[in-house]
């Protein structure tokens, strides 16, 4: 059995890191309300900070710098991200089935947080080497261990297909993280509205481009590449 003194020092290092965890949920939550309200592009560490009640220093006592928090906040749409997508999986249904309602479930929650999109766009434009230098080890990890469990569901539905003879995709991991990229660019597209076309040669035209025809499109490709 442990002295009191050594029991006593580990309650207080237990407390101190309880605190600390909290403190860091409180930066991240009012990261992420910012997000929403304002964009991705319109919160600035200053106001985070202001938003919880504490100075700009004691961010970066808890984060080490902008990207890192960004990347944490990330994490918390791909976690809801991820339960969006198990409600949306029936493991029952035929590969197609299986596969258009994870593609909605994606586009349908993407359409809803535009937060979500420009954070993980604004990520997915840093190369690795920049990412790990600007983020730590840990973060990383919480990052990779969000989005691919997000990717693991839509693997485990194109596995399925494939073996069930439905599906023909050699690398379903590789599948899955292009429609992911694929699919945020095209919620972009779905944001903006505005489809460039060439009315005649060297002539640009512009129309319109719904949400609804953006999802189709995601879905009707997502089957094409899976079936082809």
């Amino acid at each position: 059995m442990a002295p009191p003194r050594a029991r006593a020092s580990d309650g207080r290092r237990f407390a101190a890191a309880a605190r600390r965890r909290a403190r860091e949920k409180e930066i991240i939550d009012a990261t992420r309300s910012l997000f929403d309200e304002k964009g991705v592009r319109e919160a600035q560490i200053d106001d985070i900070a202001a938003a919880v009640g504490i100075n700009r220093a004691i961010v970066y006592r808890h984060f080490s710098g902008k990207e890192e928090l960004f990347a944490l906040t990330l994490v918390s749409y791909l976690d809801e991200l991820h339960d969006a997508l198990q409600a949306a999986d029936d493991t029952s249904a035929p590969a197609a089935q299986r596969l258009e309602s994870l593609v909605g479930a994606f586009v349908d929650y993407g359409l809803a947080h535009p937060a979500f999109i420009d954070c993980a766009q604004a990520l997915m434009r840093r190369r690795g080497p920049e990412l790990l230098d600007e983020i730590s080890e840990s973060a990383l990890f919480r990052l990779g261990r969000a989005i691919s469990g997000c990717l693991a569901i839509l693997v485990a539905a194109l596995q399925a297909g494939v073996d069930a003879g439905d599906f023909e995709v050699a690398d379903p991991t590789l599948l899955a993280n292009t429609l992911y990229a694929s699919g945020l660019g095209a919620l972009q597209l779905a944001r903006v509205g505005i489809l460039v076309a060439e009315a005649a040669p060297g002539i640009p035209t512009v129309g319109e481009i719904s949400p609804e025809q953006v999802r189709s499109y995601l879905v009707s490709s997502a089957l094409a590449l899976a079936t082809r």
